[in-house]
Parts: C-alpha cells; sequence; structure tokens
C-alpha cells in the first residue's frame, strides 16, 4: 500500500483523530442529513397497484343479497378497495347454483375489473351439471381461497342418538326408517349428507325442500330427523335444546359446540367445510392476479375482517394463487364420486 505524504493524512483524517469539538458538529450534520431523508421518505406516499387505469371494479356474486356469499364479497371488496384506491360494486346474480354469475365472468375481459366470488357449488356443479357454459377450471384465474365454512350434523332431541357412532349404529339396524332435510338440491349440505351415507354405508332418506328456512322449521317440529346445516342456522335452536348437535365437519373441534366431536374421528376421512373464493375470468395478467391477491390477505390479517368472518361462522384463510388453483381441481374430483353415487340432479 503506497504511503500518503503527511498532507495526504491530514486531508484524510479518521473522524476518532478529529478534535472534540469538529466530531461532535460532523456527527450532527450527519445526523441533520440522515433526518432530513427520512423525512423526505416518509412524505412520499406509498406506490400503489392500479388495475385497469383505475376503473371500478365488480365482484359478481352467485347468491342472493344477505347470505354469506354476499357477506365474503362485501367485505374483500372493501379490503381490495382499500388496498388498490378503486372503488369496489359488489352485484348479486343468484340462480342455477352460481353458474350465471360465473358464466358472466368467465366471459368477461380479463382486465381485473370483473371478478367472481363463488363458493363449494363451483367445483360440485362441474360433475352435478351434465352441461355447463364455462369450465370450472379452464376458463378463470383462481386469485385466492378466503375462508372455510364449517357445518355441523344436528337431530331433534327425540332421535336415540347422541354421536355419529351411535346414529351410525341406528341408521344400520333400520334401514329407510330416518331422514335428511336438504335445504337445497346440490348444495354442499346436501353432499354432506350423500358423503356420509356414502362413507358409513348407511341408507338415510333426503327430504328435499325449497330453502333452509322450512326445512330447519320442520326438524324443529320434528317432521324430519336430521339436517346438515351452517353453524349460523341452527346455533339459537342448539342452545335452547331445541336441537342437538351430532358431529361437526370440520377436522377439529368447534368452540361454539363444545363436546361435538369431528366426524372425521369416528368416520375416516369424512370433512365437509363450505368453502368461499376470489376468481378472475382466464387471462388475467399476472400482475393484477399478484395485485389482488395482495389485497386479499392483507384484508384477511386485519383482526378486524377476522372478526366480522368469525362471526358469520366462517374460518378465514387466504392463499396463493398457486395454492387455490391446486384446491380447486382437488375439490372437483372429491365431490366427483359423491355426486355419482348421489345420483342428485339439478332439474
Amino acid at each position: 500500500m503506497p504511503i500518503r505524504s503527511q498532507r495526504d493524512s491530514r486531508r484524510f483524517r479518521p473522524m476518532f483523530l478529529l478534535p472534540a469539538a469538529r466530531r461532535r458538529r460532523a456527527v450532527s450534520a450527519a445526523l441533520g442529513a440522515l433526518a432530513a431523508l427520512a423525512g423526505l421518505a416518509l412524505a412520499a406516499p406509498a406506490a400503489r397497484a392500479e388495475i385497469a387505469g383505475g376503473k371500478p371494479i365488480r365482484i359478481l356474486v352467485g347468491a342472493p343479497a344477505g347470505g354469506t356469499t354476499d357477506l365474503m364479497a362485501r367485505t374483500i371488496g372493501l379490503e381490495i378497495s382499500r388496498e388498490l384506491g378503486q372503488p369496489v360494486v359488489v352485484e348479486n346474480r343468484p340462480g342455477a347454483g352460481g353458474n350465471i354469475a360465473a358464466d358472466q365472468v368467465a366471459k368477461s375481459t380479463p382486465d381485473g375489473t370483473t371478478l367472481l366470488m363463488s363458493f363449494t357449488s363451483h367445483t360440485i356443479n362441474a360433475s352435478l351439471y351434465k352441461k355447463l357454459p364455462f369450465d370450472p377450471v379452464q376458463d378463470f384465474t383462481p386469485i385466492s381461497l378466503v375462508a372455510t365454512v364449517p357445518s355441523v350434523l344436528v337431530a331433534t332431541p327425540g332421535l336415540p342418538a347422541s354421536n355419529v357412532a351411535e346414529l351410525i349404529r341406528l341408521a344400520r339396524a333400520h334401514p329407510g326408517k330416518y331422514n335428511f332435510a336438504i335445504g337445497s338440491v346440490g348444495s354442499s349440505l346436501h353432499m354432506a349428507g350423500d358423503m356420509f351415507k356414502m362413507m358409513t354405508g348407511t341408507y338415510i332418506v333426503n327430504i328435499p325442500y325449497k330453502g333452509t328456512a322450512p326445512a330447519i322449521t320442520d326438524l324443529l317440529a320434528g317432521q324430519v330427523d336430521l339436517m346438515f346445516a351452517s353453524t349460523v342456522n341452527v346455533m339459537p335452536h342448539v342452545k335452547a335444546g331445541k336441537l342437538k348437535v351430532l358431529g361437526v365437519t370440520s377436522p377439529g373441534p368447534l368452540p361454539q359446540f363444545p363436546g361435538a366431536e369431528p366426524i372425521g374421528n369416528t368416520v375416516k376421512g369424512f370433512e365437509s367445510n363450505a368453502w368461499f373464493g376470489l376468481f378472475g375470468p382466464a387471462g388475467l395478467p399476472r400482475e393484477v392476479t399478484q395485485a389482488l391477491n395482495q389485497a386479499v390477505r392483507h384484508g384477511l390479517d386485519s383482526p378486524a375482517v377476522r372478526k366480522r368472518l368469525e362471526n358469520d361462522g366462517a374460518q378465514p384463510v387466504g392463499s396463493t394463487p398457486e395454492a387455490f388453483a391446486g384446491f380447486v381441481r382437488e375439490d372437483i374430483k372429491r365431490w366427483a364420486k359423491v355426486v355419482r353415487y348421489s345420483g342428485a340432479s339439478p332439474d
């Protein structure tokens, strides 16, 4: 290393060799410069991802206003709007098990301004309907799984079974004597009942209704024996002692139903949670998909959002687009077996 001259040494004298007063002035000046830079950084607004030039985003829902799917869309829509700084509008397009809304999204321009908040019927319908106007996999871009909603198997208080094992023994001893109330043919709750029968080798008669409300009314009156239902719909009746819970469809116990075991503890492999997820049309640009996914997952990280969903019986999830795509493919395969066993038809 070349040796500096005395003049060079004075020029490059390290700070710790400077006199104390000069050292303090140098440090003070450096800190002041850093503070100024920090102030500029804080003052600069955070860059936001923008979709389609900031145009309004529509989330289509294939179910009526006021239901769980609608709640999911409005809750997540608000978070997307906050994250991206764009208006989000929820539009309800009920009918055909969600197919009307799904078809509109499948045929929309893939720019991120038309999205679909879908639910379990998206994967059940792939086998339930002989012909769909869209492909539930190829015609959509999965964005994120939003939440799952476990259900419960409830019975009238007079049914001589207090858990799943006792129900299986009872149903096997008396084939066709007992029945399930079905609020909507082809729904996840209908398929949960048929999955239960398929996996347990029992014969329990299905009694279809035009909606959940009349099905629960007859269950409370003792006109039917059993029903798979959402936790929110039956919670008040269970607390009042008008219905009893035999089991839950989730892999673990539910705190709101202490003592009720997962059905899977008795029927190995049984699990039947409804799910809700956000899709765009096929061909959605990756940067748009990622921006929407990030907005959804940030929203689901919020304690206020989680509490809102949990109060409606939902379990917030959030996922990568790739994980959600794999989930959809596997769910289609799973329900195809149950639909074949069931013989159910939307007609």
